[in-house]
């Protein structure tokens, strides 16, 4: 479905949903101004076509106790498949990793940890750095969250894409 034309409704009720994945179908429907069943139908088309991947909430870090958030750059010593393979999936089974990104550089992943206090990062980072494969790391702690969980921007990117 990589051929999947995107108009101008289409690209309103991804934004929509990007901004409040809880909207009804009937309150998406009166947003882009059509009945519900044919906005039903295409939000189930970009369901299919892979562009909604899945809904779920956003949760206040702070108010569950997760004050500490730390950028980690991480240098493998080899990059043999297994070597990659065994960090990444050590990497999916850490739950203080909330993002892991394969970058270009010096370092060859960035690394997205948050915990409850500087204490916990550090006992975490003992384990990490135990990771076989791991030669460097270099950490940088956030002070203050400017923009999070932006949305996708739609009306820019995706309207090279659509119809017009």
């Amino acid at each position: 479905m990589r051929n999947l034309k995107l108009d101008r409704i289409d690209r309103m009720l991804l934004d929509a949903l990007q901004q409040d994945a809880r909207l009804t179908t009937a309150e998406l429907a009166e947003l882009v101004n059509l009945s519900p069943s044919p906005c039903a139908r295409r939000i189930r088309r970009l369901e299919q076509a892979g562009l909604i991947t899945r809904y779920r909430a956003e949760l206040d870090k702070l108010l569950l106790g997760l004050k500490v958030t730390l950028f980690l750059q991480v240098r493998l010593n080899k990059h043999q498949p297994q070597q990659v393979e065994a960090f990444e999936h050590a990497v999916h089974g850490m739950p203080e990793i909330i993002q892991c990104h394969s970058t270009s550089g010096r370092f060859d992943y960035l690394l997205q940890v948050v915990t409850t206090d500087i204490d916990s990062f550090e006992h975490w980072l003992r384990r990490f750095r135990q990771l076989d494969g791991v030669s460097a790391i270099d950490s940088s702690l956030a002070t203050r969250t400017i923009k999070e969980h932006g949305p996708l921007p739609l009306t820019t990117q995706l309207s090279r894409y659509a119809d017009k």
